[in-house]
Formats: C-alpha cells, structure tokens, sequence
C-alpha cells in the first residue's frame, strides 16, 4: 500500500491516469454500443468482424510511423490530439444515430479515423509511462495502469449495455464524446515530461528502426508475436453481441455483464500484480496465461449457461492479464527511452492485429462453420500456438528475470 501512496502522490502520473479513466471508459461503453447496434442492423456475425477490419486497417498503415512521432515529439501533445479526434468521431456516431441508420457502413466509415487514433495514441501512451515514474515503482505503475484498463472494461460495457438497452445508441454515443472530453482536458493540464528524443531521421529507415530492434531481441519479439497469435485465434469477445442475442438470449444487458466478464478477471489479477508483481519465472507466466486463455476460451464456446459463460470469459481476461503484464514490463525495460516510440508502435501494431483483426478472423469463421465451432477451434489454436511458441523462443520460456539496466 505505501507503492501505492507513493504513486498517487506523483502529479504527473495521476493526471496520466485521470487521462485514461474516462477515455478508457469511453472506448469500452461505446464498443457495446456498436456491436449491438450493427448487429441489430444486419443480423451478420461477418459485420461484427468488419466493424474490427474498418478500425485495423488504418492502424496498420498509421501505427508504425505514429511510434516514430512519439519518439520526436511531446508525448502529452499528441495523447491530447489523439482523443479529440476520438471525441469527433463519437459525435458523428450521434449524428447518425440521431438522423437514423439503415446500414452499418455509416458506422464502420466512423470506425477508420477512430482506428487511425488508436494507432497514433498507442505508442505515446506507451512510451511516456516511464517518464512519469521512477524505475524502482514501474512494476507497481505498470500493474496499476492495466488494473485501471481492466477496470473499465468491467464497468464500462455494464454502463453501455445498460445505457444501450433503456436509452438507445444516440445517447450512449453522446456519453462517450463527454467522457472523451474529460481526458482530453486531463491529457492538457499534465505537464510535459522528461522524454529523450529520437527518431529525429524521417526516413522510411528510422520508422522500421522499431521493427529491427525488435527482430534482434529475441524475448521480446517472442513476447509480442505470442500475443498476437495467441489473440488472433482466441477472439471470442468479438462475438458476444451475437452469442448474447442468439445463444445465451440475455439481451443488450447481458451483452453488457458478458463484456465486462473478462475485464473482472483481470482487474483482479491487476491488483494482485500491483501488489506482488512477477518478479521470477516470467517466461513460465506469461506462456501459463496464454495456455489457460485458450482452454478457457474452449469452454465458453461450448458454454450454453450464462453463469459458466461469465466465468469462463472472467478466467480468460485473468489469464491474458498475466501475459499482458509480463509483456509489457518486458518490452519497456528492455528499450531505451528514445527508441520507446518505436518499439511501441511496433508493440502496438501486432496488439491492434490481434484485437481488431482477430475479431474479423472470428466473424469470418462463425459466418463459415457457426458461432459456437469457431470459438471452439479459435481455443485450440491458441493453445497449439503456445506450444509452438515455447519450441521457437527457448529464451522466453527460460526467462526468470526482467532485466535490470
């Protein structure tokens, strides 16, 4: 508890948490939001896909170069203009919204600049973590940070499908803008931190810097690689909308409690890291993550009982909790301040393939073979990954400690 005190004491790391709070909470209402929505439009698992495809697309093409800006310039700075382009594009939502939608393209159009500031927000919020505390309290803020993350992805789908389900899409939308608002006035009032330049080449050759520092550490290219894989194939989450309205017929609230499940498990498990980071082993962790979230992940797709849904998807988010965490910790301390950007972005770039493009891969094979097989086939393959995983990267399965320079 004193780590705790003595974080929250640090002015500039509790502005960078009031900036993430209700950006955060923002992203995650108006993602239940969506996906009901579209789904309630289309009837399709294929456009709950789309909707990941039209955010992941223009986070490829924009996430490698936004590491190179967060490495030449104010991380602050570009945090702030980041969530005002995310606040505008939740503004258009209400607009269409208000006015009436017949088809979901409105909204996947929507979803291409929200992706293009997640891909330049990414990095920077990244890199400038460990700027904003000291290297002996990084575990405890890193663990807090993803607590704050996990945290809002069990209250914030609860309040969207709520909201959602009594108020319609055009009022949840008009929430998430004012939250954004929130934490763009944060982003500005945080003071500028002590940062190392970089990247100050605009070659094509400074943005793959990133890629090649990567592709020489061999744990961190395992790490990263590991969790876009594992990710890829094990993305149940996606289908929720459809798994809610049509196999478990809970309605946009259990929509809600369903998205929020997994957010439960890893917010306790964030704490628990916040309290006892992992200090030893860390290969063994994250790889034992990996393993219990794809077998997890099995058990939800053969799940026709909500209660033993919502907790197979609460073990999941627990297990991938403990991989992001070991991830993470690995991929700042082993890169110097002003490659951070960089290698971020390249961090960022395989988590965006694994989210946005896993969820296309998951409504792609459940418009294929069916809602409940390609859950089912998307656990095997994760768990298959990890066990190739660990014969291809001896080096992180054999990792005990985090590296002290």
């Amino acid at each position: 508890m004193t780590t705790l005190r003595t974080l929250f004491r640090q002015r500039p790391f509790t502005l960078y948490l009031a900036t993430r709070l209700p950006a955060l909470l923002a992203a995650q209402v108006q993602t239940v939001a969506v996906g009901a929505q579209v789904y309630a439009l289309t009837h399709n698992p294929l456009d709950l896909g789309l909707v990941g495809l039209s955010q992941f697309l223009p986070f490829l093409a924009c996430v490698l170069p936004a590491g190179q800006m967060a490495d030449r310039f104010d991380r602050r700075l570009i945090i702030a203009a980041c969530l005002l382009l995310e606040c505008l594009c939740s503004i258009a939502l209400v607009w269409f919204s208000a006015v009436g939608l017949t088809s979901a393209w409105p909204i996947f159009a929507v979803m291409v600049p929200f992706g293009v500031a997640r891909a330049l927000m990414s990095p920077a919020s990244q890199a400038i973590l460990p700027n904003l505390v000291e290297r002996d309290q990084f575990a405890s803020a890193v663990g807090l940070n993803s607590s704050l993350w996990q945290f809002t992805t069990i209250v914030g789908p609860a309040i969207g499908g709520y909201l959602y389900a009594g108020f319609g899409p055009t009022f949840v939308y008009a929430i998430t803008a004012g939250l954004m608002l929130l934490g763009l006035a944060a982003a500005v009032a945080m003071p500028t931190a002590p940062q190392q330049r970089g990247g100050h080449d605009s070659t094509l050759r400074a943005v793959m810097e990133g890629l090649s520092f990567v592709w020489r550490r061999r744990p961190v290219l395992g790490a990263i690689s590991l969790d876009l894989f594992a990710v890829l194939f094990g993305g149940a989450v996606a289908l929720l909308p459809a798994y809610a309205a049509d196999v478990l017929t809970v309605g946009a609230q259990g929509l809600g409690w369903l998205r929020a499940a997994p957010g439960m498990g890893a917010a306790v498990m964030g704490v628990c890291l916040t309290l006892r980071p992992i200090r030893r082993h860390a290969g063994f962790a994250m790889f034992g993550g990996v393993i219990v979230f794809g077998l997890a992940t099995v058990v939800f797709g053969l799940s026709r009982n909500f209660a033993m849904s919502l907790a197979a998807l609460a073990v999941l988010g627990a297990a991938d909790m403990v991989s992001v965490f070991v991830r993470h910790l690995l991929v700042q301390l082993e890169t110097p301040d002003a490659m951070r950007g960089r290698v971020g972005a390249v961090s960022s770039m395989f988590i965006g393939a694994s989210n946005e493009l896993g969820e296309f891969e998951s409504g792609l094979t459940a418009a294929w073979w069916g809602l409940a097989p390609a859950v089912v086939i998307g656990g095997v393959m994760t768990l298959l990954v990890a066990a190739v995983w660990m014969a291809l990267f001896p080096p992180l399965r054999r990792l005990d400690r985090f590296s002290e320079h």
